[in-house]
């Protein structure tokens, strides 16, 4: 059992990382806050006073804004989808028996490793080109015509990159969950004699209930932030206008840190926003 003289002892010892992490976290955040209420024209004049809410009012009202967040939205949403039921299929089926199974796990796993804007670069060079990619080619297999996937399907296009990024990140949470289950409850209920679809969905997924809302609260705070595979593919044209993308644009176009700096404050606000609902869904599952 700790004494009061360790855990003060302890304390003193954390107590540098703590306020080394907190300064990281705070002075940007600070700065952040303190600038959206400025005209800060870097280029132009740098520090021209403090102009209060003028900053939020203009981003706001931008025409741009409130499409932005629904984009983005409708991005998270989408590869949250998409990863979690292809997650929880990868998952049964790496848990299953198989000849190099260590090998196909690393497999599919590696993506998760790689850049956002190589594994962008990869898909719209070689997947996505509407003449050389391999879309194109098997589309033309098929006599069809191919598709100019990032100016016909751009948030279909978005949204399969991202996930094909995130998917292995699912999976190895939904696996590990799967692998946590007394396998002593299936052999019982199919020598009772249910089915496979009935074990599914009466044991397997309610016990991947909280590594489903884990991997859901976790990608959506990383999601809210998209921005290196939109740069890289769409520059966002074609409707892939993320808030992040627009707080960018703003900046570069105006170069008026101050604006943008009052869209990163809108950026935060929706993040704790939508953090705060998931938190609520955890909680509820975690108590369950």
């Amino acid at each position: 059992m700790a004494t009061q003289h360790s855990r003060s002892a302890a304390r003193i010892m954390m107590a540098p990382a703590v306020i080394l992490l907190l300064g990281w976290m705070l002075v940007p955040l600070t700065m952040t806050v303190l600038f959206s209420f400025k005209k800060y024209l870097p280029l132009r004049g740098g520090d021209l006073g403090w102009v209060g809410f003028d900053n939020y009012v203009r981003f706001v009202s931008s025409s741009a804004f409130w499409p932005s967040v629904q984009v983005t939205l409708v991005i998270v949403g989408g590869v949250l989808a998409i990863t979690v039921a292809l997650g929880v299929l990868l998952a049964l089926l790496l848990d299953q028996p198989m000849w190099g199974q260590g090998i196909v796990r690393i497999l599919v796993i590696a993506p998760f490793f790689v850049m956002p804007t190589v594994s962008a670069l990869v898909w719209k060079n070689m997947f996505m080109d509407p003449v050389n990619g391999l879309f194109a080619h098997l589309w033309k297999f098929f006599g069809a015509e191919p598709i100019s996937w990032l100016s016909e399907a751009s948030i279909q296009s978005i949204i399969m990159i991202v996930s094909w990024q995130w998917l292995p990140f699912a999976t190895l949470i939904l696996l590990t969950a799967i692998q946590s289950l007394d396998s002593e409850q299936l052999e019982a209920s199919e020598m009772d004699g249910a089915s496979p679809l009935a074990r599914f969905g009466y044991i397997i997924l309610p016990h991947l209930g909280r590594a489903i809302t884990v991997v859901v609260l976790i990608q959506t705070i990383f999601l809210l932030s998209i921005f290196a595979e939109i740069y890289v593919t769409t520059q966002g044209a074609f409707g892939t206008r993320t808030l992040t993308f627009l707080i960018f644009q703003r900046v570069l176009e105006s170069q008026n840190v101050g604006l943008g700096s009052a869209g990163g404050v809108y950026a935060i606000i929706l993040a704790n926003i939508v953090a705060a609902f998931l938190m609520r869904i955890v909680g509820k599952n975690l108590d369950s």
